[in-house]
């Protein structure tokens, strides 16, 4: 596990950071008011003069994830993280358009040459472009293999290449409609390439924004490039070819970035419903005392918020720590968060009753908002099909040794700490590691439901982890918060066994490949019997957290 003190992290400081997302809330009070935000998703307005003043000097957000060397404030990805955490919290589509910014100069950040970052990220810096990340095509979605814009070399008399003329659409794309910077991903001879594309170049065409049934502050548009005459120079990093391998580079860390976007949405969401409970009296008390509305509406969802959370937190400082791809852990962050924070909006609203179908109370906005982050950057499906597929294989290459060593690791935290469900988690990690064995030793992986419920497994046990290591630094270190990660990872460690029991059983039992005699002996090698007993005082752990959660200590 890597330590915030160790080795030499990339990003701000705390008291920097800290200033950023304070600029953040303070823009509530005045660019981005309650008031503009639903007049800006009733009417479906992209608010285009606001956005080009969060990038002003005077504000200037997109500075985080600029180095220093380009005029930046050379963020991490902690720091990318928190800053789009924070701005979700407050629209959605607003954090949509920021994101598009930062997602459309990834291909200059890791594939450019330092003349090209020099001069592009110089301009966005200075706060004068809005930029689009132009890949998406209609007939392809999420499969990059499938593109069919094409880039062709216009050469000199002396065969010497001097431009590319690009021809194709894409679709789906945000700030399309409004980015002075596109970052189009096309077909050379040698592969695909990124080109940098201005606004006005002569057969770029920018289509009309699509309305949408969320997220509608952002801009999404189609784009047409007819006969587009890019010069050679504003081929990312000068050599053709390069484009997927510079996509897949990132697609880890913009995954995490969506889990970011969705964690926020959803807390700000479940900050209404919990500030409604404590204000609503039904039957003469406040819905905050009912532990029947509590214990399913808002306990549950707080908790698997809060894992969320510690497993981005975890995921994040590896990347600042140097770690490259984490391909693998950016569609886990991804799925995890972006589902359960679909159920938690979602249960915001049943918790408002009918209120939370009115958009003043911004739960029936914001409901509508998240749906758009299981799609995006890759729908839930594909990052289970990322997730299993290289998790299967990683269990195989290692002979178990990957999960073996997290369930070690978890018997060791239960050691220390009795109290944060460790014990039980690594339970589930033994479970799971068995699981994907049998999995791949009955040739089961030709089954996407089966690995589909292997993802499921694989993405549970793995933030449960993140959060009983956060909820066991917390306790070391005596942090204000420990107490209330206790009990969130006792209570998500009963959730995560639960998972594994029932989802190991659909295996066994539904793939037919099983007699009852092997299902028995599985059952009994790895005491599923007693995993079951992860519910053991599990409601009066709810209490406890519901207690924190409405300040009733």
């Amino acid at each position: 596990m890597i330590s915030e003190d160790s080795a030499q992290l990339i990003g701000l400081d705390q008291e920097m950071q800290s200033m950023v997302l304070d600029t953040i809330r303070q823009l509530r009070k005045k660019l981005l008011t309650k008031d503009l935000i639903l007049e800006w998703d009733k009417h479906e307005y992209f608010p285009e003069e606001v956005i080009r003043e969060m990038l002003s000097p005077e504000i200037g957000l997109q500075l985080v994830f600029i180095p220093e060397e380009y005029g930046g404030m050379g963020g991490g990805a902690r720091d990318s993280c928190a800053v789009t955490r924070e701005t979700s919290k407050i629209c959605l589509g607003i954090s949509t358009a920021f994101f598009a910014l930062h997602l459309g100069s990834d291909p200059i950040l890791v594939g450019a040459t330092d003349e090209q970052k020099a001069k592009w990220l110089g301009k966005i810096a200075d706060g004068k472009s809005l930029v689009a990340y132009a890949v998406t095509e209609a007939g392809a979605g999420s499969n990059l293999a499938a593109l069919k814009t094409k880039a062709d070399a216009v050469t000199n008399e002396s065969g010497e290449v001097t431009g590319y003329r690009l021809n194709g659409s894409k679709q789906f794309i945000t700030n399309g409609g409004y980015a002075d910077i596109l970052t189009v991903l096309a077909n050379t001879a040698d592969g695909p390439a990124f080109f940098i594309v201005e606004k006005g170049m002569p057969g770029l065409q920018l289509g009309k924004g699509e309305q949408k049934h969320g997220i509608r502050a952002s801009n999404t548009s189609p784009i047409v490039l007819e006969d587009v005459l890019v010069p050679a120079k504003n081929l990312i990093g000068g050599v053709p070819g390069k484009g997927m391998k510079q996509a897949n580079q990132v697609f880890g860390y913009t995954r995490l970035m969506v889990a970011a976007m969705a964690l926020g949405a959803a807390e700000e969401a479940m900050g209404i419903a919990t500030e409604y409970a404590q204000e609503r009296i039904q039957f003469g008390s406040p819905l905050s005392e009912k532990q029947g509305y509590t214990h399913k509406l808002i306990v549950p969802n707080i908790v698997r918020l809060t894992a969320s959370s510690a497993y981005i937190d975890q995921v994040a400082l590896r990347f600042d720590s140097g770690e490259e791809g984490l391909l693998e852990e950016g569609s886990i962050a991804k799925y995890f968060t972006t589902e359960v924070a679909n159920i938690a909006v979602d249960n915001c609203v049943q918790a408002l009753g009918g209120y939370g179908y009115i958009s003043e109370y911004e739960v029936e906005k914001i409901r509508r908002d998240v749906r758009i982050t299981n799609i995006y950057e890759g729908t839930s499906e594909i990052q289970q099909n990322i997730i299993s597929m290289f998790r299967w294989k990683k269990t195989v290459k290692t002979k178990g040794g990957f999960y073996n060593s997290i369930a070690v690791e978890l018997v060791d935290l239960h050691g220390e700490q009795k109290n944060i469900g460790a014990g039980f988690l690594a339970g589930a990690a033994r479970v799971l590691n068995e699981t994907v064995q049998l999995v791949h030793k009955n040739k089961l992986s030709r089954s996407q439901h089966v690995m589909f419920l292997l993802s499921d497994m694989i993405s549970w046990v793995e933030v449960g982890a993140a959060l009983a290591q956060k909820a066991g630094t917390a306790t070391v270190e005596n942090d204000e918060n420990a107490r209330m990660l206790q009990l969130s990872a006792r209570i998500f460690a009963h959730e995560v066994a639960t998972l594994v029991i029932a989802k190991a059983e659909e295996i066994l039992l539904g793939s037919g490949s099983f007699d009852k005699k092997s299902i028995c002996e599985f059952r009994n090698r790895l005491n599923l019997a007693d995993l079951a007993l992860s519910a053991e005082g599990v409601t009066s752990t709810m209490d406890d957290l519901s207690n924190i959660i409405f300040d009733r200590q």
